[in-house]
């Protein structure tokens, strides 16, 4: 069975992408695009889709939160025993995708990971929810084979009781945070016609940018 999707379009016409227009460091850019995203209630602006690839070649691809811009790059959290933490071991090279669709743009940025500091992981993780923090002990090891729903929920339960509400919760010891030293950031804006706006910053070796107008 298929289905056809040939018939089915959108114009993109709610903004332009203008080169003269631009900051000198595409994360200030970012910043805007995400406080601009924030304002119009895009849900989780800050959501993304992370693509790695390990030693066996086969990409892989999932979202997750990005919960900080630096000056460098951006940092997100995660289960250093995943997929995707296995993936950084074998191959430190990584590319994360901003979609927001309600405003027609998306953001690639391309980099090396690395992993933050603990004090900045411990930090995070005590600002998370305490259910979350329970949660993140239950995934050990994350996307590890488990036979029930049942299991799972048990070992949640049993947390609940050894850290009750209000009680410190330790940071696991295979989660925490990693960041994205970013060196090549393509911005595009959808424009009708299908006359896309990209424009692509690539890192030059002193430590700036250079700015560049791609074909759609």
């Amino acid at each position: 069975m298929s289905k056809d999707f040939t018939d089915q379009r959108l114009s993109y016409e709610k903004g332009t992408l203008d080169s003269q227009q631009l900051p000198s460091a595409p994360l200030d850019l970012l910043q805007v695009w995400l406080d601009e995203a924030i304002a119009q209630a895009v849900p989780e602006p800050y959501a993304m889709s992370l693509a790695t690839c390990g030693a066996d070649g086969q990409p892989g691809v999932r979202i997750v939160l990005m919960r900080e811009i630096t000056e460098s790059g951006i940092v997100f959290y995660t289960n250093y025993e995943s997929a995707k933490g296995q993936d950084f071991t074998e191959n430190p090279n990584a590319e994360v995708l901003f979609f927001w669709h309600e405003m027609q743009r998306q953001v690639r940025i391309r980099g090396r990971i690395t992993k933050v500091a603990q004090t900045k992981t411990d930090a995070y993780f005590h600002k998370r929810p305490h259910d979350s923090q329970l949660a993140a002990w239950v995934s050990e090891p994350q996307s590890g084979v488990v036979s029930s729903r049942e299991v799972m929920e048990a070992r949640f339960a049993e947390l609940k009781q050894q850290y009750p509400e209000g009680s410190h919760v330790p940071t696991p010891e295979f989660w925490g945070g990693y960041e994205l030293s970013a060196h090549e950031v393509e911005f595009w804006q959808g424009r009708a016609n299908r006359m896309h706006d990209r424009i692509v910053y690539s890192q030059q070796q002193g430590g700036g940018w250079m700015t560049k107008r791609l074909l759609p």
